[in-house]
Formats: C-alpha cells, sequence, structure tokens
C-alpha cells in the first residue's frame, strides 16, 4: 500500500515538474518573441524618422554592432525578420505566446497574408512544432485545403483554419508523402509499409482528429475473406475512414469500397457513430471514369491522387484545376 502510494507520489511530482518546465519555455518563448517585436518597431521608426538615408546597409550595419556588443543571435536576416515581425504585427497583443520565434520567422516568410493567417491559426490549434509547421508550409496545406473554395471560403480558412464539419472537409487532393522516400518502383505493400513506418507524419499529413485503428483490416463477406488497406477513426465526424492504397486506381477500385463501407455500416459501426468514409488514394491521376462513376454511390467515397515529392505552388494549382473541371457529378 504505502509502495503504491510513494509510486503515486513521484507520478504526481513528475508531472508537475514537466508541467512547469513545460511553462516556463512558454514564458521565455513569448518574452523573446515579444522582445524582437519592440526591436523591430524600435528599427523601423527610425527608418520612418531618416534611417532610410543608411540605405540597405542599415540592416548589416545593426547587426554587426549588436554582435560585437551582445553576441550571437543579431544576424542581418534577423534584424530584417524583426522589423517584418513590426510590420506584420503591428500590435503586440496579436502575437501568440503558443508560438516560440522560430515559428514566427517560419510565418513571416510567407507573402501571402490569407495563407500566412491559415498557418498561425492551424500551428496554435495542433500544436506543430517547428518542423511540423515548415512541412505544412512546404507541403502547399493551404492551396491543397482552397481547392474549390471561393474567396469567401478562404477568408474563413484563414481567418479560423481548418474546420471539420463534413467528410469533403477532411479530404485532400493531392496528399503530399514525401517523407516516405520511397524508389522509383515499387509496390502497393511496399507503400502500405512505409506509411505505417511513418504513421506518425501520416497522421500529420491526414489531418484533424484522426487516430489509427488497424492495418489490412479483415473482413468475412459471404465466406470470402477482404482486406482494408488502412483503417482510421476520426473523432470530428464520428466516423470510420477507410483507405485504399493504389498504384494505379480504376473504376473497379469504387465497387471494392463500396462493399467495404457497407460492411462496416453493419457490423463495425457503434451507436453515435456516423456512416463510414472511403478514400481511394493512387498515384496517377484519377480519372474522369473513376470521377464519373464515384456519382452514383451512396456512400462517402472520394478518389485523390498522392505525390511522393514535395509540390510547387505552380503543380499544386495545376492539380487543383485538374479536380475541379473532372469533379463528380453533383446531386
Amino acid at each position: 500500500m504505502q509502495k503504491n502510494e510513494y509510486n503515486n507520489l513521484i507520478l504526481g511530482i513528475g508531472r508537475l515538474l514537466e508541467e512547469g518546465r513545460r511553462r516556463a519555455l512558454q514564458s521565455v518563448n513569448s518574452i523573446i518573441v515579444q522582445t524582437y517585436w519592440a526591436m523591430g518597431k524600435k528599427i523601423s521608426e527610425f527608418e520612418d524618422s531618416g534611417g532610410k538615408a543608411y540605405g540597405s546597409g542599415l540592416f548589416e550595419q545593426i547587426a554587426k554592432d549588436l554582435h560585437l556588443k551582445y553576441g550571437k543571435g543579431f544576424s542581418r536576416s534577423n534584424i530584417i525578420y524583426m522589423r517584418l515581425l513590426y510590420k506584420l504585427y503591428p500590435k503586440s497583443q496579436t502575437l501568440s505566446d503558443q508560438l516560440s520565434w522560430t515559428h514566427y520567422v517560419e510565418l513571416l516568410a510567407i507573402r501571402n497574408d490569407l495563407e500566412r493567417l491559415f498557418y498561425e491559426k492551424q500551428c496554435i490549434e495542433e500544436r506543430w512544432g517547428v518542423r511540423d509547421l515548415r512541412r505544412q508550409i512546404n507541403s502547399g496545406l493551404f492551396y491543397r485545403l482552397s481547392a474549390g473554395k471561393k474567396q469567401g471560403g478562404l477568408l474563413q480558412l484563414s481567418e479560423k483554419g481548418q474546420i471539420v464539419k463534413t467528410p469533403l472537409d477532411i479530404v485532400k487532393d493531392p496528399y503530399v508523402l514525401e517523407f516516405l522516400n520511397m524508389p522509383e518502383n515499387y509496390s502497393e505493400k511496399e507503400l502500405e509499409d512505409r506509411i505505417i513506418s511513418n504513421l506518425q507524419m501520416f497522421l500529420l499529413e491526414l489531418g484533424k482528429g484522426f487516430s489509427f485503428v488497424a492495418r489490412q483490416f479483415r473482413m468475412e463477406i459471404g465466406r470470402k475473406q477482404f482486406y482494408a488497406d488502412l483503417v482510421f477513426y476520426n473523432k470530428n465526424l464520428r466516423c470510420y475512414v477507410l483507405i485504399d492504397l493504389k498504384i494505379s486506381g480504376s473504376h473497379a477500385d469504387i465497387g471494392q469500397m463500396n462493399l467495404y463501407l457497407n460492411y462496416f455500416k453493419r457490423h463495425e459501426n457503434r451507436q453515435g457513430d456516423n456512416p463510414p468514409i472511403g478514400i481511394i488514394l493512387s498515384r496517377n491521376s484519377t480519372s474522369i471514369e473513376v470521377k464519373y462513376a464515384l456519382g452514383g454511390i451512396s456512400n462517402r467515397i472520394f478518389a485523390s491522387k498522392y505525390m511522393l515529392s514535395l509540390p510547387s505552388v505552380e503543380e499544386l494549382k495545376k492539380a487543383i484545376e485538374y479536380n475541379n473541371l473532372t469533379s463528380p457529378l453533383k446531386d
């Protein structure tokens, strides 16, 4: 009894210590960001009062003098980012104490105001580390979620982040899987193995509310064995999400996924669960034949492409334009 109480004591103290360290680090990060904002304000005010006469060499001279007097941390680029922080966030109260200076450096590099605001909101809500934030920016998440949205939808995306209310809100096209480091030639099984080995990154790519359930989920239908490649659960939509991995997708995959979803509705769904969602994920562009075949399915099935390297903005725009042109028939 005493041993258990002592163990609970140690665990309790450990939790307090970890929370204290987290809050202390957060406080330090917040102070650094606020200090750099104030420095950026002084630099900007100096420019406006006649400092522009120094020309482009002003930032380099400030960095040099601060480095000589106060040590490391004052490169020319850092000085420019401090000034930019003040320019883009003229009210210091709008800066988040959840984000570090390194977070803000990543955000300040984004020129599009709507895009920057989206990543800021999303980073705070989903508690992305700097590495996660950088990866989501490089993978063009904002543009992928923007597909098919009008200007009003883009404003909502930037102001509120990703809102998950309908199955369409969790689906991306394309998905970016550069973290798998796939060889040029591979099988569907090898693709699945790599995803399982990089499950944390795959969950990050899937987005909000996903948890992993199973791989090769076994279903017995009419005395035959069927296997769903990957099964997840989305807590925001309260439903299972089945993912079928393909190198080349075809209309035949739709019937198979429809079978899986009907099985899940009957045998796996519990009280409170919404109908399951199916995503057919293929490397090659989804054909118009597949898109039209999806129009007659009552279950929620989506066909998306995946990319194995980080796309350029131009590539994303082309993919989005293609998807809009070949979207399934509306009900």
